[in-house]
């Protein structure tokens, strides 16, 4: 099934994103932005992190979460450790809601708007690791910017 398929997607690049955030020689370079990317390493982390946890952890999972958007991009000088953590605690939540859905649901149209009328929860899903691999891109090359 294609679940299963995307949560070792998923799992593989938040670790990826994880070991990128550690890759840092100097923490505070992950509050850095250069060039033409306008969020720092640290921010597009939180982004990651708070677009998962609300769309995958309180949409699908009903985990309740509550994002803050804005701050995803404002909020600055986070402890490293404190946004692997975040992380650590993201790829389990992630990869077993993913697993868990049967074929009905990855089929059934994703429970809130995402960017198109009647979006699947599979098509969103795919959009997500997508949107992931992106910053993901963006974050690794800010640290070989910096660093």
């Amino acid at each position: 099934m294609l679940n299963n398929e995307l949560a070792i997607f998923y799992e593989r690049d938040l670790l990826k994103l994880e070991e990128e955030v550690c890759l840092f020689k100097k923490e505070e370079n992950l509050w850095i932005t250069q060039g033409s990317v306008n969020n720092s390493a640290g921010n597009l982390a939180l982004h990651i992190i708070g677009g998962l946890n609300y769309l995958i952890g309180a949409t699908l999972a009903q985990t309740g979460y509550i994002r803050n958007r804005p701050s995803e991009f404002t909020r600055k000088g986070l402890p490293r450790k404190e946004l692997v953590a975040q992380l650590q605690e993201l790829i389990p939540l992630v990869s077993t809601t993913i697993n868990n859905l049967t074929p009905e649901q990855m089929n059934a149209e994703f429970p809130i708007f995402f960017d198109k009328p009647n979006a699947s929860t599979s098509y969103v899903l795919v959009q997500l690791l997508a949107h992931l691999n992106y910053h993901l891109g963006q974050v690794n090359y800010l640290r070989r910017k910096l660093e």
